[in-house]
């Protein structure tokens, strides 16, 4: 007897390309990235050519995606990119790559409940005068979060597609303001030139500015996660991709390069120090030119959608984690209890899982007297950054030795984009990695111009750089272990 749900399936023909574009370009907070990475790419990245980066940065993920979509006519399942490597480079690279994927979104969530804790904790108490710790707010989200994943998906959707469309409409009217007032300032070449661009060298200013730009898309990739509760997911999938990638692209880049227009080029880095109180308070810098051009009323408006602009990041990152266990629990790589879905077809055990380790390790950090934003956020999204690139990587390398396999697909995109992707996200991987003591801020040597030199970490920063990969080859080895026998891993991990 067929039924529209069972306990192990999630439910079908829930999510339109609108509904799986909101939960991407959610997970990816541009608001928070414009006022807290922009500023820091264009001090201590390429100065006026920070627009530029992003722009290079969105191309780069179009290319991935070519390959990366060509695949998801094979492949719907809600574990996506580990069901990706399975099929191209074997189950056992496929579960290592979907341990070093839980790694990234459990590390992302966590960072954003540092974050919001503790923005909203100064902002109640500044605005509002109600004084709570940080944790108190980031328990209030905790409790909201699982609630919303344990309803259904689409109700998250449209929580999601509200606060994601203020979030979105608030930048563009910023941007556009700021351009429209300095429309005479504006310099294309300053900000869109390869020679500056590039300028410093992949290890250098361009180096840093890429990595910003990089950690800000992360989250673009779960639109293969929702293929099962799409509408048709062979078309859904690609074009929610691409419109995505797009959108975020075309966001960072148009607003980036108003705050320079606004800031002027010339002397831009003077500019943003001056308005983000030497970096202390990056957010200033947005949010001073939006006073300027457009208004305060908006300055406000905007700050309380930094908040809402994280909540919907909580949201959309508990549901990719959530259905990344799943699939593991379905395919018996995890525990099969975690592989059932309750009477809204979400899946139950996964958003339990997500929610408890969260709990789990927020608290660790409350207990150590941990700072939300300068330990947790940084410490946990640098981590995310180095673990969704890695995959990414993987996806590529599997997407080539798939079509090699089983031709039929053009060349271009079974080929020649995976294999662009592939040096280009091995660079990215490099720049994250090399990188991560300005990520994390747990650098132990500093150049002449006060930016940590290459590598340069401490123990801590070496544990976290590497965790992504320690979770990649524990993953292989539990599948090395745990062969293809009756009651073990199922070949659904590939399908």
């Amino acid at each position: 007897m067929s039924k529209e749900v069972t306990d192990n399936t999630l439910r079908k023909n829930r999510l339109g390309v609108l509904g799986i574009v909101f939960f991407v370009v959610a997970a990816s907070a541009p608001l928070v990235g414009m006022t807290g990475a922009v500023p820091i790419a264009i001090v201590l990245g390429n100065g006026a050519a920070a627009p530029g980066a992003y722009l290079f940065v969105g191309i780069t993920l179009i290319l991935f995606s070519v390959g990366f979509t060509a695949m998801t006519t094979k492949v719907t399942n809600a574990g996506a990119f580990f069901a990706y490597v399975g099929r191209g480079l074997g189950k056992n690279w496929g579960i290592g790559s979907a341990f070093a994927s839980v790694v990234g979104y459990v590390t992302i969530q966590l960072a954003i409940y540092g974050f919001f804790g503790g923005i909203l904790a100064y902002q109640m108490n500044t605005d509002v005068g109600v004084d709570m710790p940080w944790y108190v707010w980031a328990a209030i989200a905790w409790i909201l979060v699982t609630a919303l994943s344990l309803l259904s998906v689409d109700v998250g959707a449209k929580v999601l597609g509200t606060l994601m469309a203020l979030e979105v409409l608030s930048l563009f009217i910023s941007g556009i303001a700021i351009l429209i007032n300095h429309s005479g300032s504006m310099d294309f070449a300053a900000s869109f030139s390869p020679s500056n661009i590039f300028a410093g060298g992949f290890t250098g200013g361009a180096g840093v500015a890429i990595a910003f730009a990089l950690a800000s898309f992360i989250g673009f990739e779960a639109t293969a996660i929702y293929g099962e509760e799409s509408k048709d997911p062979k078309r859904a999938v690609p074009r929610a991709t691409y419109w995505a990638i797009g959108l975020i692209t075309v966001l960072f880049t148009v607003v980036s390069f108003a705050m320079v227009t606004g800031l002027g080029s010339e002397n831009v880095i003077g500019e943003t120090l001056a308005s983000s109180n030497n970096l202390a308070d990056p957010a200033g810098v947005l949010f001073g030119l939006v006073d300027a051009n457009v208004g305060h009323w908006l300055t406000v408006i905007m700050e309380w959608l930094v908040v809402s602009s994280l909540f919907a990041g909580l949201l959309a990152f508990q549901n990719a984690n959530s259905r990344y266990i799943f699939a593991l629990g379905r395919a018996g790589v995890l525990p099969r209890a975690l592989g059932k879905t309750n009477k809204s077809g979400a899946p139950q055990g996964g958003v339990i899982v997500t929610s408890v380790l969260a709990g789990i390790v927020i608290a660790s950090f409350v207990a150590g007297n941990l700072d939300p934003i300068a330990n947790l956020f940084t410490w946990m999204s640098a981590v995310t950054a180095i673990a969704i690139m890695l995959v990414e990587l993987l996806v590529s390398i599997a997407v080539i030795r798939f079509f090699m396999k089983n031709p039929g697909t053009h060349w271009f995109k079974a080929i020649v984009a995976p294999a662009i992707s592939v040096i280009s996200l091995g660079f990215g991987e490099y720049l994250l990695m090399s990188r991560f003591n300005l990520l994390s801020n747990l650098a132990v040597e500093v150049d002449g111009n006060g930016i940590p030199v290459l590598w340069s970490m401490n123990t801590l920063g070496w544990v976290l750089v590497l965790l992504p990969f320690i979770a990649l080859v524990l993953g292989i080895l539990w599948g090395v272990i745990n062969k293809n026998d009756e009651g073990k891993i199922s070949e659904d991990v590939l399908s």
